[in-house]
């Protein structure tokens, strides 16, 4: 798990992003995790889906007492649907035990996009992970390093059991690092993302309207109270740091036309989980 550590002054950095992108250590994309880890996680965690009742524990080790289980990427997607007219999807949905299990798969739109990447969109894709590495470090009291390379098959997950009117759903979800910094309650986690620096009205209102709503589903569902934006130039160099409340992004909405709401998206995605379990009733994941 790493810390977050942030600069002396937020406002004036000089953060390299271009800085060995060579010798980045990548995850092997053509292995696909599926549900394993999450399916490893509850094996390990049985106990904490045990029903407590007036007698004791309910010792029914089979049934999960959970309406779904999936990864948080995958109910971003959804909430982001209602918005979202580019971005298509393909889940596989199975029953066992009473409860439903939700994975997605790359849809060949997908898949032709990441075969289309030119060197350029993949090097700026890798941007993110360095971006990390300048603000995070392994102890609380540390300091970053960024002369090791980037590897990006570190990672930190979360495991969250959260309910949406009716439903039940336990999910998973990678976080980029803790916040113990002076002013924050405890530690909770943080959300690192970097973007072009905005100069036109016409990239703010692309921003607001395409990334805001995906980095608050993102960060909502797992309860992550803000985010850290590294804001960057056209070569990769981050010059300003800003947080962001993941509350209060809906509320800086206000001068957009016909903006994004939330309420639509969860209510979308309520309908959606209500039409899952409507229409996936036979108990078989065969």
């Amino acid at each position: 798990m790493k810390y977050f550590i942030p600069p002396r002054n937020p406002n004036t950095v000089n953060f390299d992003l271009t800085i060995g992108y060579k010798e980045m250590i990548r995850k092997d994309e053509s292995k696909k995790e599926y549900l394993d880890f999450i399916l490893r996680w509850i094996l390990c965690n049985k106990s904490k889906f045990q029903l407590q009742t007036k007698d004791g524990i309910n010792q029914n080790n089979r049934d999960l007492h959970t309406d779904f289980i999936c990864w948080r990427g995958l109910l971003t997607k959804l909430l982001c649907t209602p918005y979202e007219n580019r971005d298509d999807w393909l889940i596989a949905i199975t029953k066992y035990n009473n409860t439903i299990y939700m994975c997605e798969f790359e849809t060949e739109h997908r898949k032709k996009n990441k075969a289309d990447m030119t060197e350029r969109q993949d090097e700026m894709s890798c941007w993110g992970w360095k971006f990390e590495q300048y603000v995070t470090a392994d102890k609380p009291d540390g300091s970053p390093v960024t002369t090791e390379p980037v590897n990006n098959n570190e990672e930190y997950s979360t495991v969250v059991r959260s309910r949406l009117e009716s439903h039940s759903l336990v999910f998973s979800g990678e976080v980029d690092a803790m916040d113990t910094t002076s002013g924050c309650e405890g530690c909770k986690y943080v959300e690192f993302k970097t973007n072009r620096e905005i100069e036109y009205n016409r990239q703010r209102q692309n921003f607001q309207r395409f990334k805001l709503i995906k980095w608050w589903a993102q960060s909502y569902l797992v309860g992550i109270p803000k985010i850290v934006c590294g804001y960057r130039d056209d070569d990769g160099i981050v010059h300003r740091l800003e947080t962001i409340n993941t509350l209060d992004i809906p509320n800086q909405l206000q001068e957009m036309r016909d903006p994004w709401k939330p309420n639509v998206s969860l209510n979308f995605l309520d309908q959606l989980l209500a039409f899952i379990k409507a229409n996936v009733t036979e108990d078989n994941p065969r």
